[in-house]
């Protein structure tokens, strides 16, 4: 495997860090959309599962030394049954793969910026050691989860409770390292969140800005390229709704101001830009952090 080497942006250097694949049920991931429409785009498995990465961000500050990690996959803490039921593949990648490939140590993540804490967004945070006690994986990373969305894990409602797992929280509010943040927050210049509410209370999107150019981290806001559309949202989304009126703001400014989205989940496109045409809304074009200008 070839060296992850880093795309400088602005103050940052920029790893895109390959976590593993997996596998959902395409149904759920399109709602409402029939599958005749969503099958064209992402087509599904025997099983009427379709493959989805678990793509995080590395984020190394040049001003202030800090090495950011946004999101950290679903980890390998899943017995054989659930494995099986979410097609893990980590023949692919690895979260600490990835990272050894970009020269980066678990020691070295000083903050870790969570998008939200559904189980394949955080689940990388800890591992079973050798004598099968839960461990942290970055011992020394500070835990930014906004404040909203940290009451809504702890608390979940009955709908969205399975997917936040007590191995992967219990140790973050143990750890004495969690730093509950507000929306909007700001960590230095040209790095910061932007709140939406629709798919969990208080995701949070990691928002990079150098001079004209800003990258959103689109979490689960649009999964893939196929939900860039506004009626096509995920049957996870708590309030679809809410998700609608986000995402035709978002785009709005996606488009006027040539944002570009790196794609968390998307298997096949890492960053993409928006277009629109007659008032609807597609990716435009697909590329790389490595090919952004």
């Amino acid at each position: 495997m070839s060296q992850n080497k880093p795309f400088r942006f602005g103050n940052f250097d920029l790893y895109a860090i390959e976590t593993g694949r997996f596998l959902l049920d395409g149904g759920a991931m399109f709602g409402v959309v029939p599958k005749t429409l969503w099958s064209r785009q992402i087509p599904a498995d025997d099983k009427n599962r379709i493959k989805m990465a678990m793509r995080s961000l590395l984020i190394k500050s040049q001003p202030t030394g800090k090495t950011y990690l946004i999101d950290t996959g679903s980890g390998d803490k899943f017995d054989e049954k659930m494995s099986k039921i979410y097609g893990l593949d980590y023949n692919h990648s690895t979260l600490l793969g990835s990272l050894d490939n970009a020269g980066i140590q678990p020691e070295e993540i000083t903050d870790i910026i969570f998008s939200h804490l559904h189980f394949d967004h955080c689940g990388g945070t800890t591992t079973y050691n050798e004598d099968g006690e839960l461990v942290e994986v970055f011992p020394n990373a500070i835990y930014h989860v906004n404040k909203r969305h940290w009451e809504t894990a702890t608390n979940p409602n009955a709908r969205e409770k399975a997917s936040f797992f007590d191995e992967n929280l219990d140790p973050i509010k143990r750890s004495g390292r969690l730093n509950l943040i507000d929306d909007h927050h700001i960590f230095e210049p040209g790095l910061s969140v932007l709140p939406v509410n629709g798919h969990t209370i208080g995701q949070q999107l990691p928002v990079i800005k150098q001079e004209d150019k800003t990258i959103v981290f689109a979490a689960d806001l649009f999964p893939a390229a196929a939900h860039i559309p506004l009626p096509w949202i995920m049957g996870y989304d708590m309030e679809p709704k809410v998700t609608l009126a986000e995402k035709k703001i978002i785009l709005e400014k996606a488009v006027d101001e040539n944002w570009f989205f790196f794609m968390e989940h998307d298997a096949s496109n890492e960053v993409v830009t928006i277009k629109e045409t007659n008032g609807k809304y597609s990716m435009d074009r697909s590329i790389t952090l490595h090919t952004i200008s």
